[in-house]
C-alpha cells in the first residue's frame, strides 16, 4: 500500500501547513522535470522550515522543547506521483499525523497547479543527551497544533 492509497493525502488542504518553495534550475533532470533528488530536498526544506519554527515558539520544557538539533529523523518514504516541472513554484504541504511518547510522524506532500506530484511520510524521534524523550509541554502542544 503506497501513501496515495490514503485520499486525504493527495488533498493539499488536508494538510495543516502550507506554504510555497520556489524550484531552482539545478533541481532538473536530464527531461527538463524536477529529479528524484530535488524532490528530496524539497520534502527536506519543508520539515526543517517546520521544525525551526518550532524552535522558535515559546518553550515551557528543557532541552526537548521543540530544537530541531533534538530530534532525529528515523524513517523516510517518498512515493513520486507525477513529474514536477520548472519553474513553477512547488507548494509543500505539512501535517503531523501521530504522536507518540518521544516519537512523532509527518505527513508530506508536494503539489503543482493542485495536482499532488509526491508524498512523503518521515518518523522523527525527540532527543536529550542523545536518548530518546519524552514529548512533553511546549513541543506536544506544537505538534497537537499541526495534527490533522
Amino acid at each position: 500500500m503506497g501513501l496515495k492509497d490514503e485520499a486525504w493525502r493527495l488533498d493539499a488542504a488536508a494538510y495543516r501547513l502550507r506554504e510555497t518553495i520556489q524550484t531552482r534550475y539545478g533541481d532538473m533532470d536530464a527531461n527538463a522535470h524536477l529529479n528524484n533528488v530535488a524532490i528530496a530536498r524539497l520534502f527536506e526544506e519543508t520539515r526543517v522550515r517546520t521544525l525551526s519554527r518550532l524552535r522558535r515558539a515559546p518553550a515551557d520544557d528543557a532541552p526537548s522543547s521543540g530544537d530541531p538539533s533534538s530530534m532525529m529523523i528515523v524513517h523516510v518514504a517518498i512515493d513520486y506521483l507525477a513529474e514536477g516541472q520548472y519553474p513553477d513554484d512547488v507548494d509543500a504541504a505539512l501535517t503531523v499525523t501521530e504522536i507518540g511518547r518521544s516519537s512523532f510522524r509527518l505527513g508530506l506532500g508536494l503539489f503543482q497547479k493542485g495536482r499532488a506530484i509526491a508524498l512523503a511520510e518521515c518518523a522523527m524521534v525527540n532527543l536529550s543527551n542523545r536518548r530518546p524523550a519524552a514529548i512533553e509541554g511546549g513541543l506536544r502542544a506544537a505538534l497537537e497544533a499541526l495534527r490533522r
